[in-house]
């Protein structure tokens, strides 16, 4: 055998690897000076840090009120859309009314206009609340007289003087109504 691979095979455990040398006990670390330079940096990122977050929150605030504002202007597009034609057709009825001489025809065209328009409006959640013979409920109508009626209920609505609005389930405005006091109680002498 070779001296090389000798060597080789008798020394099977290798020495251990040396320790990284650890700074003598006598040797100076980072100084203060170092440390407090650190912590400004540290400061002057978080700060940094901190005024754009700051700068970015107060973005964010602005652009949500001008999409907030946007959306108000623009949130009745649809429904003017869809108003305009019913517009066009009473300015032609308005037009075809002052050359006619005949009320019902002038009543029939206006007629057809309300009933295009209340369609339209009832497509964009609008619901027209008219109850009459309904029993009254204080929550969609609004009392305006009680009268005595044999016919009508106690509490039942005898007429709606004025219509009343939902818009998708709320209420916009009650029905105005008269209601109905059951038959009339006799004086007594």
């Amino acid at each position: 055998m070779s001296e090389t691979s000798q060597t080789e095979t008798t020394n099977p455990n290798p020495a251990p690897a040396a320790p990284e040398t650890a700074p003598a006990p006598g040797a100076p670390g980072p100084g203060p000076e170092d440390l407090l330079a650190a912590a400004k940096k540290e400061a002057a990122a978080n700060y940094d840090r901190y005024t754009r977050a700051v700068a970015d929150l107060e973005n964010f605030r602005k652009r949500t009120l001008r999409e907030k504002d946007e959306l108000r202007q623009f949130a009745t597009s649809g429904l003017m859309d869809d108003v305009i034609p019913i517009l066009d057709n009473l300015s032609l009825g308005l037009a075809a009314a002052s050359q006619q001489t005949d009320v019902k025809a002038i009543v029939s065209g206006i007629t057809l206009v309300l009933e295009q328009f209340k369609t339209t409006l009832a497509r964009h959640g609008l619901k027209e609340v008219w109850p009459d013979g309904q029993r009254f409920d204080p929550h969609l109508h609004e009392c305006i007289s009680h009268q005595p009626s044999p016919e009508v209920a106690e509490e039942h609505v005898m007429q709606v003087v004025r219509a009343g609005y939902t818009l998708n389930g709320r209420l916009l405005r009650p029905a105005s109504v008269i209601v109905s006091s059951g038959p009339a109680k006799e004086a007594s002498a």
